[in-house]
C-alpha cells in the first residue's frame, strides 16, 4: 500500500489527527519530504512541518500541519527505518488522544534534548 493513498484515502477522515506507522528506506528529510508532498497532492496547504529523530535507533516523527476549506488536519508519521516504504497502522485521532501520543512519541525521542528551547516552546503551545 503506497502512503500516498494512504494519506489520501484517510485525510479527510473525522479526527483532528491523522497517525501513520510505517517503515521507510530513506531518511529523515526525504521521509518529510514524501509525507508532505503528499499532503499536497490531497489538495491541502501546509501550514507547519518539524522532524525528530534519533541517531541511536533508526527511528523518528514527522508532524505536518494542513488547512483545506476551514478544516485543520495534524498529519504524524511514526516512522522506523526499514528496507520497503511500507505502512504498518492508520489512526484518525481526535484533539486530546492526538496530543497524548504527539507528546508521548516527542518524549521518547528526545529524552536527551528536553531542555532545547524549540522543544520546550512546542510542548507549551500543544
Amino acid at each position: 500500500m503506497l502512503i500516498e493513498n494512504v494519506i489520501k484515502d484517510n485525510i479527510n477522515a473525522e479526527g483532528l489527527w491523522l497517525i501513520l506507522t510505517f517503515k521507510t528506506p530513506y531518511g529523515p528529510l526525504d521521509t518529510m519530504e514524501i509525507i508532505e508532498r503528499a499532503v499536497k497532492e490531497a489538495g491541502w496547504e501546509v501550514t507547519f512541518k518539524a522532524n525528530w529523530w534519533t541517531a541511536d535507533i533508526p527511528y523518528g516523527l514527522v508532524r505536518i500541519d494542513a488547512r483545506k476549506n476551514g478544516r485543520e488536519k495534524i498529519i504524524l508519521g511514526r516512522w522506523i527505518l526499514g528496507k520497503n516504504l511500507e505502512v504498518i497502522k492508520v489512526e484518525n485521532l481526535d484533539l486530546e488522544k492526538g496530543k497524548e501520543e504527539f507528546f508521548r512519541t516527542v518524549d521518547s525521542i528526545t529524552s536527551t534534548l528536553i531542555h532545547d528551547p524549540v522543544i520546550r516552546t512546542m510542548r507549551e503551545q500543544y
